[in-house]
């Protein structure tokens, strides 16, 4: 019989050149060189599946674990959907400079052109610099017809809609919407299972080669949403307890701040729970088992590990699951 425990995963470090350094000097990840952009806290895309580092399953891939254990990792309703296929893509990401502008193709789309999954995200911000911003779908009123003739005049920046952020703003992004992290960000984000881009923008700027980098303007005009801007979340933010920023039919996300020992009881959950640790540390055990989660630090607890204790004075965590 498995004695199942909190899951952590060697983070997959992504090499980019909006990269920065937070991720070493906020997060605390292992990181060289220093314009390192993402790390893939949780992954099940292609070439880049996440490996167990900690108790009986270390080494393991998530991908092996969801084929052998079923059920007992994800969930009866989450494995009848998407079987073999785990859901979610989990990163930290911190921008240096500002990313492409850029969207993501819904379900249908991803599924006729690529066989993937569509891409939709939420952001969490960790942390930002002085006037950082987001940019996050068009002005007021732009049409298809505006876009294609700023598109073609190359005049797309004067469109924009810019929402400048701080430290704990989080942000729903279905498919469909126009956006980028501005420079200075470092944030936490949940997502779909994908890695299909549509970039329609990239300051013109060179890659590492010399070269642009590949536009996909034809691409992405069948995939934009002309009409949505993404959503700023309005969430409580209580102590001890689970407080809902973010409820759709890809994932639920919840702000838990927790300041004294409590007993966790996911029975209410037929799914795995994700928790990204945004502050301070705490200590996850059960029988057999105690794992510590500190700053930067991300843990899958299976669906078949339903209670366990959280020993702490001061932990944030994103609280995430299906």
């Amino acid at each position: 019989m498995i004695t199942w425990y909190p899951l952590k995963f060697e983070p997959i470090l992504k090499e980019k050149i909006w990269g920065g350094s937070k991720l070493s000097s906020v997060l605390g990840k292992k990181t060289t060189p220093e314009n390192i952009g993402e790390s893939w806290e949780i992954s099940s895309v292609k070439k880049d599946i996440s490996k167990v580092i900690n108790g009986e399953f270390k080494g393991e891939t998530l991908k092996n674990l969801l084929k052998r254990h079923k059920e007992d990792l994800v969930g009866n309703s989450v494995y009848k959907i998407f079987r073999n296929n785990f859901p979610l893509l989990i990163k930290f990401i911190d921008a240096s400079s500002d990313l492409s502008v850029q969207l993501h193709p819904n379900d249908v789309l991803a599924k006729k052109r690529h066989n993937s999954f569509g891409k939709t995200e939420m952001w969490h911000i960790i942390q930002a610099d002085a006037a950082a911003r987001l940019i996050l779908g068009f002005k007021n009123g732009i049409k298809k017809s505006d876009y294609k003739k700023h598109l073609k005049e190359e005049t797309l920046t004067e469109i924009l809609n810019e929402v400048p952020v701080v430290k704990g703003d989080t942000f729903y992004i279905p498919t469909g919407t126009v956006h980028a992290i501005g420079a200075g960000i470092l944030l936490a984000e949940i997502q779909q299972t994908s890695d299909i881009t549509y970039r329609v923008y990239d300051w013109d700027r060179l890659d590492t080669n010399g070269k642009l980098r590949r536009l996909h303007k034809r691409e992405a005009l069948e995939a934009i949403n002309f009409g949505f801007r993404g959503e700023r979340m309005v969430y409580e933010t209580e102590e001890n307890q689970s407080n809902q920023m973010v409820s759709s039919n890809y994932f639920s996300t919840n702000y838990f701040h927790i300041t004294s020992n409590i007993e966790i009881n996911n029975k209410d959950k037929d799914s795995f729970v994700i928790y990204m640790c945004i502050e301070g540390e705490a200590i996850l055990s059960g029988y057999e088992f105690e794992e510590k989660i500190s700053f930067g630090e991300t843990v899958l607890i299976p669906a078949a590990l339903k209670e366990f204790d959280v020993k702490t004075s001061n932990v944030k965590l994103l609280e995430v699951f299906i």
